[in-house]
């Protein structure tokens, strides 16, 4: 492998995690050629444990390339992570709110920059009650779309074995095997040219769930479901563990 200037946090990351992920894991990981050497690039991929972020990054650092993650604004906060993923230049996402867009200004800088910039299109973990890919959400196209970057899909499975949605325990013996499979680039040529409208993202965005899909089914040699679970209708909050009981509030 190439040798990267990475900085110190993102060193010590490295340093601490790889180790772990080598000893924990069994990797079945295919298709890393198809992630550009250089230039700015842009990966999606599916999101089924807190784990996955981890073992995407495994995969995508040993294809020579650093990830930047789109990550909620308060893991910024964190003692010690925080200054990791601060100093590893990820970049915080404030959800719903007026500062929302910072985050999308800051990966098509990095884009143009020749950064390799990594989004969970999904935006949280999957509702979907077999794990599936949801529907997705449109920042990863709008980038795309911005900077002429290619979309490398990046299906994975096997993380939620480790840590299953939402769950507080990890098991992480026996090993686990984590299969990660990098695609050839989404075909968003059709998008190109034209006034990026909400209809026109909606649909580009559907085309890279339905890639991710498709090589997630390949994976688990099964047939997803025919609708996609939208999180919007599902009755449930879109963030957070929509399986978690409200406290009753008590006064006195």
């Amino acid at each position: 492998m190439r040798l990267r200037r990475i900085g110190p946090a993102y060193r010590l990351a490295v340093i601490v995690l790889k180790p772990v992920l080598l000893l924990v894991t069994k990797r079945n990981w295919r298709g890393a050629e198809n992630l550009p050497a250089t230039g700015g690039v842009i990966t999606v991929a599916n999101h089924v444990s807190y784990v996955d972020p981890l073992t995407f990054a495994h995969f995508v650092y040993a294809a020579g390339r650093l990830p930047r993650f789109m990550a909620k604004e308060s893991v910024f906060r964190l003692p010690l992570v925080g200054w990791v993923v601060r100093g590893a230049q990820q970049i915080p996402v404030y959800r719903e709110t007026k500062d929302a867009g910072a985050a999308y200004l800051a990966a098509v800088e990095a884009v143009q920059r020749g950064e390799c910039v990594s989004f969970f299109p999904e935006g949280t973990l999957t509702r979907d009650p077999d794990h599936w890919p949801m529907r997705g959400k449109t920042g990863a196209v709008r980038v795309a779309l911005e900077t002429g970057a290619p979309v490398i899909p990046i299906a994975q499975w096997g993380a939620h074995e480790i840590l299953a949605p939402y769950a507080k325990v990890p098991h992480v013996f026996p090993r686990h095997e984590i299969t990660v499979v990098a695609g050839p680039p989404v075909d968003l040529s059709r998008f190109a040219g034209q006034p990026i409208t909400v209809p026109l993202l909606i649909e580009a965005t559907d085309q890279v769930m339905d890639v991710l899909t498709g090589m997630l089914e390949e994976i688990r040699g099964q047939a997803a479901p025919a609708v996609r679970h939208d999180p919007r209708t599902s009755g449930k909050p879109q963030f957070g563990n929509p399986n978690a009981k409200k406290r009753k509030r008590t006064d006195g």
